[in-house]
């Protein structure tokens, strides 16, 4: 019987060692907040679009974006998603002046980004994207065909370059990202091809493959938030260039616009449950 419980108290003993490790290894799950922004753009604009005229129209661009950044759930401290949705309104007058074009556009896409974090507060990220942009061009100039339109789903490259750095006491990021799009499909009519003809069935070769020979655009975003508190305050410069040449169809969109804009980290809490002191707070670009 003696021997029995020695070789019992042996084994709980070995047993200590493991049970420890065991209870070290669950580990709280981290927070991943949500990184909100709300932005209004405001710049100039350049069209050009041979179904409407061959003449290039120039004038100003409004913009609202929202942005919402987020570090995956499955590998957080790596992967981060992004989901982008805006309008653009821009309002432009021939060479003489006695001419208008306005364009409405939106925009909604989503990606993930793989990120590494380098010394010095250096973030670099990389990934892909997919996203969709429906609008409209309108001529007041022209009565018998007024209106283009503009549709478009396109796989992107993009990334971005972080640094968290300080003005004084102040918080700050700085930020650079841009958007490329390396295939997917475009809208274009024929050369002339009214769109009245489309609706009685004329509908044939519409549907275009993007590449860049006959579709190309370009965005660069270059931000810095300052953070004061837990609100921050977002200025910036946004930069769009979009050239497609299909059915002897040119077109061309040039805006600039300066951005200004608040945005903030959220959290979602299960009510009457507080952040554990042990929990990782995981920010998807801080």
């Amino acid at each position: 019987m003696q021997h029995a419980m020695s070789r019992i108290i042996l084994l709980l003993a070995a047993m200590l060692p493991f049970a420890a490790v065991a209870r070290d290894s669950v580990e709280v799950k981290p927070l991943r907040p949500v990184t909100s922004a709300y932005m209004i753009e405001a710049g100039g604009a350049e069209l050009v679009n041979t179904y409407l005229t061959p003449l290039k129209y120039s004038g100003w661009s409004g913009a609202f974006n929202y942005e919402r950044m987020q570090a995956m759930k499955f590998s957080p401290d790596r992967w981060v998603m992004q989901l982008r949705s805006g309008l653009t309104l821009n309002r432009t007058h021939n060479p003489a002046r006695n001419a208008t074009m306005w364009r409405l556009t939106g925009e909604f896409s989503w990606g993930m980004m793989h990120r590494w974090r380098l010394p010095a507060g250096i973030t670099l990220a990389a990934g892909g994207s997919t996203g969709i942009d429906l609008g409209c061009l309108y001529s007041t100039r022209n009565g018998n065909n007024p209106v283009a339109v503009e549709a478009a789903w396109t796989v992107n490259v993009t990334g971005y370059a972080a640094w968290n750095c300080h003005i004084g006491r102040l918080p700050l990021t700085l930020r650079y990202q841009p958007v490329l799009p390396l295939t997917g499909v475009f809208f274009s009519p024929q050369y002339g091809e009214l769109f009245y003809e489309i609706s009685l069935g004329d509908d044939s070769g519409l549907a275009h493959a993007a590449w860049w020979g006959n579709y190309f655009r370009m965005e660069n975003l270059v931000t810095a938030d300052l953070h004061f508190g837990a609100t921050t305050l977002r200025v910036g410069f946004r930069s769009n260039v979009l050239s497609t040449k299909v059915n002897n169809i040119t077109t061309r969109v040039i805006n600039s616009s300066a951005v200004i804009g608040v945005a903030g980290e959220w959290l979602s809490l299960t009510p009457g449950k507080g952040i554990s002191p042990e929990a990782r707070i995981i920010s998807a670009l801080y």
